[in-house]
């Protein structure tokens, strides 16, 4: 039985920000993969983004060369301090 390497291995590149969108704030995860993963890859590495890292997908891209982008985003949850000072 062989052993297929992680998808994880062959993101080419990874970017994190924070967008404003309909009056909340999201981060935004745009994940690049090369044309070398296959779809099983690039669905078992974004399962593993949504269980784990609480990731939503967004938007999906594969391009005509066969790379693929996709788009992830999660909500901003801000925590108010529950504390009161006296």
């Amino acid at each position: 039985m062989s052993q297929h390497p992680s998808p994880i291995g062959y993101i080419a590149a990874r970017q994190v920000r924070v967008e404003h969108m309909d009056g909340h704030d999201f981060e935004v995860q745009t994940i690049s993969l090369p044309h070398t993963v296959t779809r099983n890859q690039v669905r078992r590495l974004l399962t593993e983004e949504a269980e784990y890292g609480r990731w939503e997908l967004h938007r999906l891209r594969r391009y005509r060369d066969g790379s693929t982008q996709a788009w992830l985003r999660r909500k901003v949850i801000k925590v108010r301090s529950t504390l009161q000072t006296a």
